[in-house]
C-alpha cells in the first residue's frame, strides 16, 4: 500500500495551473505544488488540501499520485489570507467529514502559512498523525521590516496585516507541531528569538525550482528569444506580485539612477494580472505616477501576467534580474534567473542573500538606498567579466542547491529524523 501525505495550503488560487499574480497567488503556491509533485514522482500518493471558492471544482488531478483537494468555508468568495483563520474551523470540519466518508490515513501533514498551520493542528490531532509546518513567512520579522520601512503608516498596520492575530496563533502552531521547516537561516534564527522554538525543533530546507524548465540556453537562442518578447535594448526585469513589501516603487527609484548613466536601459516590470483588487490598483497606480514624476514613460514598462510556458524564457532574455524586496523570506524569482544564466541584484532584506557569495553567484543591494540599488545595476551591466561569472557561477550554484528533487527529498530525511518517527 502507498504512503500517503497530506499537504496544506488553505489560501489563495491554488490550482493545477493557477494564475499567479492574482491575490495571495504567487511563490508559495509553486513551492506547493512543485513539492507535491516530486513526492508524487517518489512513489507518494500526495492530496494537495485547499479552500474551495468561486466557481472552482471540488477535486482536481495535478498529476500521476497527486491530486488537489478543495474544500469550502466561509462563504464562496475569496478571503484574503490575513483574515481566512477566522474560517479555518469550519474548514477543519469539512475536511474531517470528507477524510471519515472517504477513509484516508496520512503519514504526515506538511502545512504552509499560518492560516494552513491552524488547519494542520486540528487535522493532525483529530488524525493522530505528525504535523510538519512550514511557515513561508514569519509575522514578527514582517512586522519588524513595515514598521522600520513605513513608520508613518503604522497606525493601518494591524487592520491591514492582522499581526497580533497571526503572531498569537504562528506561536500555537509553531509549538504544537513536531517540525518547523525555515526555509533560510535567517528565517531559523528569528523563530528561535521571537518564538522561542528551540533550535533542534527546527530545519533548514530552502524552495526549490524545476531544473526541467529553467536553465540557461546559448547565445544565438537567447538572441531570438529577445526579438521574440520585444527586448531590443539593455532590460532590467523584475517578476513580481502587487504587494507593497516587493520594493517595485524602490525599483525604479534606484532605475532613475541608472537611467541618467545609461541612456539604453529599459526596466520591465511583469506586475501581476489585470483584474486587481482595490489595494493591488492603488500600488499600481503609484507605479505610474512614480514613472511619470521622473519622465521615465518610455523607459520604464508595466507587463502583466507571464505564462508558464513563457516564464523562462523572460528570464533568459533579461540582460539582469533585479529582486528590491522590503521584505522577502526567500526569493524563488530569483533562484529561478540564476539557473536560467541571468545575472541578478538581490536584496539585503531577505533569506537568500545569505546563501549566496557576493560577486560570485549574485550582486546585493539594499534597496531603501536608492544610490546602493542603482550603482549596483550599473555594475551588473557595465563589467562583462562580471556578467560572465554571475551568469555561470549562478546557474551552477542554483542547480547544485535548490532543484525540486534534492528539496523534497531534504523534507522527507527531516521527517524521517524526527524521533517520534523513528520509534
Amino acid at each position: 500500500m502507498k504512503k500517503r501525505i497530506a499537504l496544506i495550503s488553505t489560501h489563495g488560487y491554488v490550482a493545477a495551473e493557477p494564475p499567479l499574480g492574482a491575490p495571495d497567488t504567487g511563490g508559495q503556491v509553486v513551492f506547493v505544488l512543485e513539492l507535491a509533485q516530486k513526492l508524487g514522482l517518489f512513489g507518494y500518493e500526495v492530496d494537495v488540501w485547499t479552500r474551495q471558492f468561486e466557481d472552482q471544482v471540488e477535486i482536481e488531478e495535478i498529476s500521476p499520485n497527486v491530486r488537489l483537494l478543495r474544500v469550502p468555508c466561509g462563504n464562496d468568495q475569496f478571503i484574503a489570507k490575513e483574515y481566512l483563520y477566522l474560517n479555518i474551523a469550519e474548514w477543519f470540519e469539512n475536511a474531517r467529514r470528507y477524510i471519515k466518508k472517504n477513509q484516508l490515513s496520512y503519514d504526515f501533514i506538511n502545512s504552509h502559512y499560518w492560516d494552513a498551520g491552524i488547519a494542520g493542528n486540528l487535522l493532525a490531532k483529530e488524525l493522530d498523525v505528525p504535523h510538519i509546518h512550514t511557515p513561508h513567512s514569519i509575522g514578527s520579522w514582517k512586522r519588524e521590516q513595515m514598521l522600520a520601512d513605513f513608520p508613518d503608516s503604522s497606525e493601518t498596520f494591524e487592520e491591514q496585516y492582522n499581526f497580533n492575530a497571526r503572531i498569537y496563533n504562528e506561536r500555537i502552531v509553531y509549538n504544537s507541531c513536531e517540525l518547523v521547516i525555515a526555509t533560510t537561516h535567517i528565517q531559523k534564527d528569528k523563530l528561535e528569538l521571537d518564538y522561542e522554538i528551540p533550535e533542534d525543533k527546527i530545519k533548514v530546507i530552502p524552495p526549490g525550482y524545476d531544473d526541467n524548465r529553467f536553465f540557461p540556453v546559448g547565445g544565438a537562442t537567447r538572441e531570438i528569444t529577445r526579438q521574440r518578447l520585444g527586448f531590443h535594448s539593455t532590460t532590467i526585469l523584475t517578476i513580481s506580485r502587487l504587494a507593497k513589501n516587493k520594493g517595485l516603487d524602490l525599483l525604479i527609484d534606484g532605475f532613475k539612477i541608472l537611467a541618467d548613466k545609461d541612456p539604453d536601459a529599459k526596466l520591465v516590470l511583469a506586475v501581476g494580472h489585470d483584474e486587481r483588487n482595490p489595494q493591488e490598483q492603488r500600488i499600481f497606480d503609484e507605479l505610474l505616477e512614480k514613472r511619470e514624476q521622473y519622465n521615465l514613460q518610455d523607459r520604464i514598462a508595466f507587463g502583466g501576467y507571464i505564462e508558464d510556458d513563457d516564464l523562462a524564457d523572460y528570464y533568459r532574455a533579461a540582460d539582469v534580474f533585479v529582486m528590491p524586496s522590503r521584505y522577502e523570506p526567500f526569493g524563488m524569482t530569483a533562484v529561478e534567473a540564476m539557473a536560467c544564466g541571468t545575472p541578478t541584484v538581490t536584496t539585503i532584506h531577505g533569506g537568500l542573500y545569505r546563501l549566496l557569495e557576493y560577486g560570485i553567484h549574485s550582486l546585493f543591494a539594499d534597496p531603501l538606498d536608492k544610490y546602493d540599488l542603482g550603482i549596483t545595476l550599473s555594475k551588473s551591466l557595465r563589467y562583462p567579466a562580471l556578467r560572465r561569472r554571475l551568469s555561470q557561477s549562478g546557474a551552477q550554484f542554483a542547480r547544485a542547491r535548490f532543484t525540486w528533487t534534492g528539496i523534497a527529498q531534504q523534507l522527507l530525511n527531516a521527517v524521517e529524523s524526527v524521533e517520534f518517527l523513528s520509534n
